[in-house]
């Protein structure tokens, strides 16, 4: 892992039954909110992955240590109960890339 002080990466991809991705978006889409309210968070993207199955969120926080400390925030598990009820999540963080545009 970067060092604690350098920005990362989040990519976390969740998947749930196909009736279940409107609600997941959701309490993804408020989940997000909360943690837009923490020390360290930079950005958050959600996709829907076209499979119908899947979602992914795209966060960018100012340190691993921020990161780690938000997965504690009792709001943070607090919102993740229902999203746990309903899809599994697999979480990997990572250094920033290069970024391409057109």
């Amino acid at each position: 892992m970067t060092a604690t002080d350098d920005p990362v990466v989040l990519i976390n991809i969740f998947k749930c039954d196909q009736r279940h991705l409107d609600e997941l978006i959701e309490r993804l889409a408020a989940l997000a909110k909360v943690q837009s309210e923490l020390p360290g968070f930079v950005s958050a993207t959600l996709h829907r992955g076209l499979n119908g199955r899947v979602a992914a969120n795209h966060a960018v926080w100012a340190s691993a240590t921020d990161w780690k400390a938000m997965t504690r925030h009792p709001q943070v598990v607090n919102a993740m109960d229902p999203i746990l009820a309903i899809a599994t999540f697999e979480p990997h963080l990572y250094e920033p890339g290069e970024v391409t545009t057109g």
